[in-house]
Order: structure tokens, then sequence, then C-alpha cells
């Protein structure tokens, strides 16, 4: 646990005090381009494409900061095999992971990583705002935004408080995760959060051993929903036991990402990469 005070679990009273609209909007004007990935459904590995672009992005010579708000499952430090704590102070200064990759989690903040989040919604929207405007980002081009799952109160939140961003949505290609993204999808045109695209992610399992593609899960819906709901699809991320294992060691992988990444920056900034 870092010597930062932690965030306290209080209610957010009305549209939040000024001055923290205005630290916040102080803030992220240093920022040139803001994207949250997002997905209606847990478990289809957000947190490690929101990662893997973070740090292909940095390999491209990008300042990139990677913001993760998800109060319930924040897993981005485990990710990155970051023993994340900052110095005290009343601001939080992102930790720097790589030159051009700066990091902040909630994790450290929360009152004890083990254990449960029981917060109701005027709470929990009032913590992230806090949070947010706690952070004291320098000048970045991107910002990459680890997003809680689901249309409720905390992507709501996260939406409202980070104006201007993109939203990049991950689903894998089976219909129970199809069926959740699509209602993400409506959840962004509701809220009037333009989206860059969606990813497919766990596309395709090749067996290490024979080279075969198994089929796990049928690809490609993916990229049907994108074309069915007119939203530019961004790629294929494979199922592939070296992204998770890398995960799980806290020493992902940048690779995998490589065509994402170029996506993004073409569609963003209007360059190959």
């Amino acid at each position: 646990m870092s010597n930062v005070k932690q965030i306290e679990p209080r209610p957010a009273s009305g549209g939040g005090p000024s001055s923290q609209d205005e630290i916040i909007a102080e803030t992220l004007g240093r920022i040139k381009h803001k994207i949250m990935v997002m997905s209606g459904k847990g478990g289809v590995g957000k947190s490690s494409v929101a990662v893997g672009l973070a740090l292909r992005l940095a390999e491209l010579g990008r300042r990139v900061g990677l913001l993760d708000v998800d109060l319930h499952g924040p897993s981005v430090p485990r990710l990155l095999g970051l023993e994340a704590t900052y110095p005290g102070g009343e601001r939080v200064r992102p930790i720097p992971y790589s030159p051009n990759l700066f990091v902040a989690s909630i994790e450290p903040l929360l009152p004890d990583k083990d254990r449960s989040i029981i917060w109701r919604g005027p709470v929990k929207i009032g913590v992230i705002r806090q949070f947010i405007s706690d952070i004291e980002w320098n000048d970045l081009d991107y910002l990459i935004i680890d997003s809680p799952p689901g249309t409720g109160d905390e992507p709501l939140t996260v939406a409202q408080t980070i104006p201007g961003a993109l939203a990049v949505q991950v689903t894998t290609p089976q219909e129970v995760a199809l069926a959740d993204v699509r209602k993400s999808i409506d959840f962004c045109r509701q809220v009037n959060l333009p989206i860059l695209g969606v990813v497919e992610n766990m596309s395709g399992l090749t067996c290490p051993h024979c080279g075969q593609e198994v089929g796990m899960f049928k690809p490609g819906g993916g990229e049907r929903m994108a074309e069915a709901f007119r939203v530019p699809f961004l790629g294929r991320i494979p199922f592939t036991a070296d992204i998770f294992q890398a995960g799980e060691r806290g020493r992902p992988v940048a690779a995998p990402f490589a065509d994402l990444a170029a996506e993004v920056i073409r569609r963003v900034e209007g360059v190959a990469a």
C-alpha cells in the first residue's frame, strides 16, 4: 500500500465541485488522444488488450498513459508485474513502466486489494471522479483507459468525466459475449461516445504442437457484428498460450498487438505506423 491517502468511499455531490472539474480539464487537456477500452462483458480480455495496445504504441514512439479505473477488478498492475505504489502527496504521479509508458491504477488506493468493493453507485461515481482528478499526467500522445465492463455507473462516469474519448469495444467470437457487446455499442451511442472500432480477442487457437487451428471458438463473430452495427473492425488477437502466460508472469508482450496499434494510429492520426 502506498503512503498516498486512500480513496475515500464518499458519494458524488451533484456534478462535482467546479475545482475538481477544472483540474480534470486542465490535466486531460495535455493529452492528444484518449481511448476507452470497453466491453459489455467481463472475461473477454479487455485489460490484456488495453495493456498490449499501450505497450505497442509506446514501442512506436508515442508517449502513452495507461489508466486502470476498474474498481472491482483492477488487473493492470498484475499484468505488467508492477508493485504499484505512489510517492506521498495530494496528486498521483503515474509510474514509469518504460521511457514512453506511464501507468496509473486505482488498485493501490483502495482499502485492501484482496477485499471486495461493496459500494453503491453514487459512492463509486465519487471515487472514480476523485481518482481521475488526482492523477498528474504529463504531455501524452495517448491515454489508454482500461474501463470497467458493463453499461452501468462506472463506465458512464468514466465516459462523462473524460470528454473527447473514443471507444474500442473488445469481444470474443462466441455469441454469449457478442450479445453483451452489442449492448455496449448501444450504450456508446446513447451517451454520444464515438466508437473507434471493435476488436475480436481470443480469435482462433493454434495448437502449439501440430500447428493446426483448433475450433474452440468460431472466429469472425466480432467482424460480423461490427459490419452489422456499421462500426469499424480493428482486427483480431489470437488465442495463444504466449499472450496469457506472459500476462501471468507480469511480462506482457506487445507483438500480437502490432496490427491493432497500427490500425488505431491510422484511424486516429491518419498516418501509417
